[in-house]
């Protein structure tokens, strides 16, 4: 049974450590503020210029000041910051976010990502995922493994325009988790409950590197 998308958030929680700052992008990305497991002290980071954010707000409990990049109603934490967009993007450029997790349209095996633009669709504008991936100590991105034709968007080399080339490290999908290893090429580590190894291999056009049993992916 493939995840959902709380269930791909909530995954990725579980790669966050004590201490860190994270920036989470627009999209699935969001969702892991609720996920972020108990007893850990994390700083999520918002580039519009926050941070100190907090899970969703309960309905009837939102805020119009306080939002997300995505536009998406926030809450913020005891402690938390809010300043301008040049001093958020300034802790971007200047490494100081030790995790990034953004979505992505396309992931070529070699790391490279496409999130920002499909030709010929109206776009606002790339925002501020090339800052992320140019300067982001660390990547995951978070995203559907096959798009709504049925197609992989985990490919030899992306077709839609790059954001970054060589700069994600691991992948969380609806089907499984995958690394991206040094030398190009998709390291599966673990499958969704039920989803067999073969329909992964069905589902990755790009360059799969499957070692041994496959654990099923955990959420607790």
């Amino acid at each position: 049974m493939a995840f959902s998308k709380e269930e791909i958030a909530q995954r990725i929680a579980k790669e966050i450590k004590d201490g860190y700052y994270v920036n989470l992008g627009i999209g699935i990305p969001t969702l892991v503020a609720n996920y972020i497991p108990k007893g850990i002290n994390v700083v999520l980071q918002s580039e519009n210029g926050l941070l100190g954010m907090g899970p969703f707000p309960f309905e009837g409990e939102e805020d119009a000041d306080l939002i997300n990049a995505g536009k998406q109603t926030i809450t913020t934490l005891p402690g938390s910051s809010i300043f301008d967009s040049a001093m958020s993007f300034g802790m971007i450029r200047a490494q100081k976010v030790d995790l990034t997790i953004l979505g992505a349209m396309e992931v070529s095996e070699n790391g490279d990502i496409a999130n920002w633009k499909i030709p010929g669709k109206m776009v606002k504008g790339m925002g501020g995922a090339m800052d992320l991936v140019a300067s982001a100590k660390n990547i995951i991105v978070a995203m559907q493994h096959i798009n709504k034709a049925g197609e992989s968007k985990l490919l030899p080399k992306c077709t839609l325009p790059l954001t970054g080339v060589k700069c994600i490290k691991k992948i969380v999908t609806e089907l499984a988790v995958l690394d991206i290893l040094p030398e190009g090429g998709f390291k599966l580590l673990e499958r969704a409950p039920g989803v067999s190894v073969e329909f992964i291999q069905q589902s990755t056009v790009g360059r799969l590197i499957i070692e041994g049993e496959i654990p099923e992916m955990r959420l607790d």
